[in-house]
């Protein structure tokens, strides 16, 4: 499955004869999805079927949608009213007065105002929700198919961060039997200048509680692990985001766990490595849908 960024963009117009339509799309990251719709008010009537588009098409993001009808120097705009509709206006009014009598009457200002009850007398209503929700699909493909080669990209960086990070914690591994011994030596060392007679026991147990105190391979293995889950949601694809996010964080605790128990400045630059790469990942995570 394609994974998609939340940032996006497109726009598109189409000649309509005595007018033209413009939609635009774009939208940056968010939580969930929050939709600003903006539309010509002789096109609001197209609301609700568009918002559904949209919705179905969309997971996340802040979206903005822009639909406006431009009527060409010297055209017509002459209006007038869609009769239908004001019947269905009518009635809905009198079945509403009917169970509340004191509620005000429909004026004809309300009704005028009332989107879909006025088009232009050359566009019909009909013609202009097809050339509307045909626009739309345009766009709509356009915009997805911005999102998806977006998301591409920030994938390819989510995987060469993960390999890097691979690497990194391959590199820990063999650092800490380097790190028991050499405590070891050091311990030995300072318990001859101590005492007359050099206690092996007492060093074992030193040593044994050392060992004990900077073992990371319960770190290291969660590292890989954790990178191994971010490599398989990459691969499925689809809406990774918040799957990525929890990683991310679940990545951070490892790191913060191995550079508390670092012995050595070459373990600790590794644990800041990790989290300076980390670090970038979440930026990353954090445009994806």
């Amino acid at each position: 499955m394609t994974i998609h960024s939340m940032t996006g963009y497109a726009a598109q117009d189409r000649d309509l004869g005595q007018a033209s339509l413009h939609l635009e799309l774009k939208s940056v990251n968010s939580r969930f999805l929050d939709l600003n719709f903006r539309c010509a008010e002789e096109l609001r009537f197209l609301e609700m079927p568009i918002r559904e588009k949209l919705t179905v098409a969309i997971g996340r993001g802040k979206l903005d949608f822009r639909l406006y009808l431009q009527m060409r120097d010297g055209a017509s705009a002459q209006l007038r009213p869609n009769l239908e509709l004001v019947g269905q206006l009518s009635a809905l009014a009198k079945q509403v007065q009917g169970i509340l009598p004191a509620a005000p009457p429909l004026t004809v200002a309300d009704i005028l105002r009332w989107p879909g009850v006025l088009a232009n007398e050359a566009i019909s209503p009909e013609r202009l929700q097809t050339e509307c929700l045909s626009l739309l699909d345009a766009v709509l493909a356009e915009f997805l198919a911005s999102r998806a080669r977006e998301g591409a990209r920030l994938a390819d960086v989510l995987r060469e961060r993960a390999a890097r990070m691979r690497a990194a914690v391959a590199q820990v591994e063999p650092m800490v039997p380097v790190a028991i011994a050499d405590y070891a030596e050091r311990l030995a060392t300072k318990l001859r200048e101590a005492v007359a007679a050099l206690d092996e026991d007492r060093i074992r147990q030193e040593v044994g509680v050392f060992a004990a105190k900077i073992d990371v391979a319960e770190e290291l293995a969660r590292l890989v692990t954790h990178l191994t889950e971010v490599e398989r949601v990459l691969a499925k694809g689809g809406a990774v985001g918040k799957r990525l996010d929890f990683l991310m964080q679940e990545l951070n605790r490892e790191a913060n766990t191995l550079a508390s128990k670092s012995v050595s400045a070459a373990v600790t630059a590794i644990a800041l490595e990790l989290k300076l790469l980390i670090e970038q990942m979440r930026e990353q995570v954090q445009n994806l849908e």
